[in-house]
């Protein structure tokens, strides 16, 4: 049911003042180009944190990684630094270019965060991060370690010892508890995970397996997370991830565009005036896209534009954003339910923080249903032989909505991009999906595959 009045203004002038939340509202894919996007030196100055910040985060995570390599034998290969691939998908395009009719002019990449070593989706860049931050600053400020000791010194039963005496709290619709979860029971924290209605039940047992407690509740994120910022508050020793709020979080994603930039580098593909870079996000509270997408502004600058992918039932982020009121309204306030099968990104209120940060950095969002995400999701596997959680593909129909929507073109033709569309490199960003057991995995691609009949 929709209230009579949202902020004191009535539905109706909210749908006079912002037309296209009519659409939102009647649960249609929709495409929001951000009319306050503005260039990369003007958008920045307000904004507090840096270069500076980011590589912080990342010598933070390089004097972790010979721990990582010893707690986690599987990222030895990479000598402890968690990282994922990015693979051209042309068969992938065909696929999309036969959908939408039209032809697709540009490379389209994945970004397999899907596939990161040891939680298995983007979450394992700015959770896994907050929790080594959390450990190095207890274990410096108790003469554990010096910052330019071996880390791997972490690694006996004398500091999981030490840490057992403090806990580590978070909400989360699942993926970000997972990699909390992990990590933090890897060091030998208390963890206590508050987990909303709509996360799965394999995600659930998965971290109780590893010592995790896991409180669930009948409700959605929101409850999740003001159930774990209770508990947090209720304990001194107890630390409480802000998945809204946190600063740590948001530079822990943002490492991923250095690496990035080097991965693009090794496959010869340019970003610069003449070759601009478009980035397809899946977005649910905001902390993960927006810290990418943030880490890839301060490098790329004007020659990056991103877009949030986001469920048609939980557009949160381009409500948010579209009025300007950000965590000040959520998607049950306009009668959305926020309800649905892609449960990483089932949030009903934004992030303020991120909103705010990216106010102008943001190039647009745009939605799309559970069915076209189990769609290409078995096109994904078909194609690719690349399985995916539903989440995780809203980022690959980005490319489509650029190039063949008429807000799409209107936004290349205002950014003076028509002439450099054959140059653009489009990547969707895939965030979830490798540890998703193979039976559930089974049941996404079948109704995908009945989907597409």
């Amino acid at each position: 049911m929709v209230n009579l009045k949202i902020l004191n203004k009535e539905i109706s002038t909210w749908i006079e003042e912002y037309p296209l939340l009519e659409e939102i509202i009647n649960l249609k894919e929709s495409l929001w180009i951000n009319p306050q996007y503005n260039k990369f030196e003007e958008s920045i100055k307000n904004i507090s944190l840096s270069d500076a910040d980011v590589l912080d985060a990342e010598n933070r995570l390089n004097r972790f990684a010979p721990y990582i390599a010893q707690v986690f034998p599987e990222t030895k290969s990479e000598n402890g630094i968690i990282e994922s691939p990015i693979v051209k998908i042309d068969n992938m395009k065909t696929k999309l270019e036969d959908r939408c009719g039209e032809k697709l002019i540009g490379n389209l990449l994945l970004k397999c965060d899907s596939h990161l070593k040891v939680s298995g989706s983007i979450k394992a860049r700015g959770g896994i991060y907050e929790v080594l931050k959390h450990a190095e600053d207890l274990a410096l400020q108790n003469n554990i370690i010096a910052l330019d000791d071996n880390y791997e010194k972490l690694h006996t039963d004398e500091v999981r010892s030490f840490f057992s005496n403090y806990s580590v709290v978070v909400g989360s619709t699942g993926n970000l508890g997972l990699s909390i979860g992990i990590m933090s029971a890897k060091l030998g924290f208390k963890v206590t995970v508050h987990m909303s209605d709509d996360a799965r039940q394999w995600k659930k047992d998965l971290l109780r397996s590893k010592g995790v407690e896991v409180i669930e509740y009948e409700s959605d994120y929101s409850k999740a997370v003001e159930e774990g910022r209770k508990q947090a508050d209720a304990d001194a020793n107890s630390y409480f991830v802000d998945d809204e709020n946190s600063k740590n979080l948001f530079l822990g994603y943002s490492v991923a565009a250095r690496r990035l930039e080097k991965q693009l580098k090794d496959i010869n593909i340019k970003v610069d005036s003449n070759n601009p870079l478009f980035v397809y996000l899946p977005c649910g509270v905001g902390g993960g896209p927006g810290g990418v997408a943030f880490g890839l502004k301060l490098l790329f600058k004007d020659n990056v534009h991103f877009f949030f992918a986001e469920p048609t039932h939980s557009p949160c982020m381009m409500i948010g954003c579209m009025t300007k009121e950000h965590d000040n309204v959520c998607v049950q306030d306009f009668g959305i339910d926020n309800v649905t099968a892609a449960d990483g990104l089932a949030v009903g209120r934004a992030s303020g923080f991120v909103g705010k940060t990216l106010e102008k950095l943001m190039s647009g969002c745009y939605s799309v249903t559970d069915e076209n995400m189990y769609r290409l999701l078995a096109t994904m596997a078909d194609s690719e032989n690349i399985f995916l959680e539903p989440s995780a593909l809203a980022g690959v129909c980005g490319i489509v909505n650029i190039l063949t929507s008429k807000e799409g073109k209107k936004y290349l033709r205002d950014n003076n991009l028509e002439d450099k569309v054959k140059n653009i490199n489009h990547i969707a960003w895939a965030t979830g999906g490798s540890m998703v057991p193979k039976n559930i995995m089974d049941e996404y691609y079948n109704k995908g595959v009945s989907l597409l009949k």
